[in-house]
Order: structure tokens, then C-alpha cells, then sequence
């Protein structure tokens, strides 16, 4: 018996006012290929010089409803602006980020840097995302990011980054290690990964000397310890406190986890100036504090 040979099959479909041609040959399809065949390598292959290709297009919250996603899939995320890849286990930028380079985050084209900390890789700026409220306004799930600015003013976002209450950060999810306000591909620490970091660095009592930006160009004296020696450059952006006033900038840096202690309070970590240590404390939720951001 003579094997089968796979013929070219050619479809050329007539749709109001403009014309497909597809070609199939040996399990590949090719569309517009100008009577060439599709690339063997290829499932499909699509040629055009005047036209692009268009993934299905939707917001995060749309992404993240859908069910089961398979590794490989990919989106076009509308918050972001930016190709998400699933990689089996979380989505994730096309374009890898590269620990201790400089990214660009594509909500707003502000630029970051990751540092490499152990095992880790933390943005080394915090978080400063989102439309500027003011402190006496809580912040609401209405579909926009929104941040508090110290003293309301712009210029403390740019050189702090901005603070978020805990269900802002979390984009009003309870699941620790969620990517909350984060990038995709970055996800909210949790408490177990502030741990880590801490325990990297040598433990509670020195590790907040290591963390935190040297001198006192944002730091008030003493800013004991600091020596920056982690590179993850801590600043003392304060806190948005529950009348919604400020306080403590220059004096206390305030980060929250995604790991909360029960349903008024989450786990966070603080530095400030007189102590080389690090704190830890259960807050309540509705307080402002700043956010960093771990690489998943």
C-alpha cells in the first residue's frame, strides 16, 4: 500500500468587503502567505506587512477570572498595556524582567529597579501607582488605583512612592502573596517573605541598618545602622494615619504584607531612624503605608 500524501489544501473566503487565503499543508496553516506555504515549524503562520496579529484584549480582573488558565496562554492586558504570558503558575510580562536592571512598569511608564537579595528579587523604589487622592478620602474599589501623596503633595509621591490602605494594595483580595497593586509578574510580600529577607540579612536587630538608604538626605539623624548594604534603599515615607492626616516622614518607613492577622488587621514591617532593627506589628487595614514588591 503506497502511503498517503498530504496535499496543500487553499481556501480563499469572501467576507463583505475583504478577502482571507488560507493555506493548510502538513498540520500548518497559513493565512495571507501569498500562495506560499506556511512554515513547517509554525501551527500557524500569518503574513502581513501592512497588519499585525491581535490577542484577545482585557483588564486584569477579567484575566484573572478565567478558569483554569493553561501555560502558554496569552493576553493583551488593558490596565497595563502590556502582553501577560501564563506560565502555569502565575501570569507574567512577555518581556522578563531581569533582576538588578532597570524596568518600566507599563500602567504608567515610571521606571524601577529590581535588586537581588539572596534569593529574592525586590523592586528596589517603593510603589508609586495610581491617582492621587486626598488623605482625608478612603480609598475605594471603584476600578481606578489610587494612592495617598504625604501631605498631599505630588512631589512626596515622586520621591517616596505612594501609600496604600491594605485593601487598596491588595486590589480587595485577601489571598497572601496576591499580586494586589503590583505589576504582573510582582506580587505583595508576604509575611514569610519579609521573614525571609530579614533572616537573609542577619536577623530583626541588624537587618534594618541593612535596608535602609544611607545619610540623611531623606533620613533625620541618627538613622542607625543604615548602610544600605542589601541595596534595597528603605526611605521613610511615614504614614496616612486613620483621620486621614500624616505623619512621621523622614522619621519611619511603614511597608505592608499580604499576609493579614485577622479581619481588621494586617501583618507589616517598619524601619526607623534611631533603631537598626526591624519592626513588626499587626495595623489596621485602613491605614496608609508604602509597598514594595516581590518578583514571582
Amino acid at each position: 500500500m503506497k502511503p498517503k500524501m498530504m496535499k496543500a489544501i487553499y481556501v480563499t473566503a469572501m467576507m463583505l468587503f475583504f478577502t482571507i487565503s488560507m493555506i493548510a499543508q502538513n498540520g500548518s496553516v497559513g493565512i495571507n502567505n501569498d500562495g506560499s506555504n506556511p512554515n513547517a515549524s509554525a501551527m500557524l503562520d500569518v503574513s502581513s506587512t501592512e497588519k499585525g496579529f491581535l490577542p484577545p484584549r482585557m483588564t486584569t480582573a477579567q484575566r484573572n477570572a478565567i478558569s483554569l488558565p493553561v501555560a502558554g496562554l496569552v493576553i493583551f492586558n488593558t490596565d497595563e498595556k502590556a502582553l501577560n504570558i501564563y506560565n502555569g503558575a502565575s501570569w507574567g510580562l512577555i518581556s522578563p524582567i531581569v533582576c538588578g536592571q532597570p524596568f518600566t512598569d507599563p500602567r504608567d511608564d515610571k521606571v524601577y529597579t529590581a535588586v537581588q537579595i539572596g534569593a529574592q528579587c525586590w523592586m528596589k523604589e517603593n510603589l508609586n501607582v495610581g491617582t492621587k487622592i486626598a488623605g482625608t478620602v478612603t480609598q475605594t474599589n471603584n476600578g481606578a488605583l489610587e494612592k495617598y501623596c504625604y501631605d498631599n503633595i505630588d512631589a512626596n509621591c515622586g520621591i517616596y512612592g505612594g501609600l496604600y490602605q491594605w485593601d487598596e494594595a491588595m486590589q480587595y483580595s485577601s489571598t497572601p502573596g496576591g499580586q494586589g497593586i503590583c505589576l504582573t509578574g510582582w506580587h505583595l510580600p508576604t509575611d514569610e517573605e519579609w521573614t525571609t529577607l530579614i533572616s537573609y540579612l542577619g536577623g530583626i536587630d541588624v537587618a534594618g541598618g541593612k535596608l535602609k538608604e544611607t545619610g540623611y538626605a531623606h533620613w533625620i539623624a541618627p538613622n542607625a545602622g543604615a548602610d544600605n548594604s542589601s541595596g534595597f534603599t528603605a526611605l521613610p515615607g511615614g504614614v496616612r494615619d486613620l483621620s486621614g492626616s500624616f505623619a512621621d516622614l523622614s522619621d519611619n518607613g511603614g511597608w505592608w504584607s499580604s499576609s493579614w492577622s485577622d479581619a481588621s488587621n494586617a501583618w507589616h514591617r517598619g524601619l526607623i531612624s534611631d533603631l537598626a532593627s526591624v519592626l513588626r506589628y499587626n495595623y489596621n487595614k485602613p491605614l496608609g503605608f508604602s509597598v514594595r514588591c516581590i518578583k514571582n
